[in-house]
């Protein structure tokens, strides 16, 4: 398929699916903590069904009559199962041209496969955004640093270890707007752009103000 037909056909599937009342009420790590320990038969037996989430599409299996991928949502991985059997042939046909990197939405029940992974049979699935630029290569990830500073979506996607550092970021700044907020404090935004430059010997970073037309200096106390 042609650059312009792809972008095309692109275009066609964001308006098909640009209007949705989907809401997750589920997350990957969950259903792994509740049920990964649950055996295959017990599963059957329970048939543990209406689990809705979303996530990001990072792995694509797709066969003839029935088809496997991956999402991953903010807490981690999970395997969905979607068939002709389960699913509208029109929507699994449909499925079958979604890329990796789209977001969707899917409802279903749990079950293990003959590999013993914990999945989702998809009975419901939905296109919630539509990627339309290519992942970063999934074995090399995002290597160039400079794009990795100056794209962070992208660093986040494609890195486990740099999402973890700012996840845990969070949690640190969280703690300690905490602390500080149960002794009283108050906290204040100060400009991050100055009209003459700080810092003592550090070099300063200058930028131009276009509408005011005039230079600033990057604080860099904080």
């Amino acid at each position: 398929m042609r650059k312009e037909e792809k972008s095309l056909k692109s275009l066609e599937i964001i308006k098909k699916h640009m209007f949705n009342d989907f809401f997750k009420d589920h997350y990957a790590a969950n259903l792994s903590h509740d049920y990964a320990s649950l055996i295959k038969e017990d599963l059957e037996e329970k048939n543990i069904t209406g689990f809705i989430m979303a996530g990001r599409v990072v792995l694509k299996r797709v066969m003839g009559n029935a088809s496997f991928a991956t999402i991953r949502d903010s807490s981690g991985d999970i395997q969905i199962y979607v068939s002709k059997n389960t699913v509208p042939l029109e929507l699994y046909e449909d499925f079958k041209t979604w890329d990796l990197g789209d977001i969707i939405g899917v409802e279903g029940k749990l079950f293990k496969t003959r590999t013993d992974e914990l999945t989702i049979e998809a009975s419901k699935v939905i296109l919630l955004t539509k990627s339309i630029r290519p992942m970063p290569d999934k074995f090399k990830g995002l290597a160039d640093i400079e794009t990795r500073y100056r794209q962070r979506y992208l660093d986040l996607m494609s890195n486990e270890e740099s999402k973890k550092v700012f996840m845990d970021r969070t949690k640190v700044v969280e703690s300690m707007r905490t602390s500080l907020k149960d002794r009283d404090f108050i906290e204040v935004e100060t400009p991050m752009m100055h009209p003459i430059p700080g810092g003592a010997v550090a070099r300063p970073f200058v930028t131009k103000h276009n509408a005011l037309d005039r230079d600033l200096f990057l604080r860099i106390c904080q």
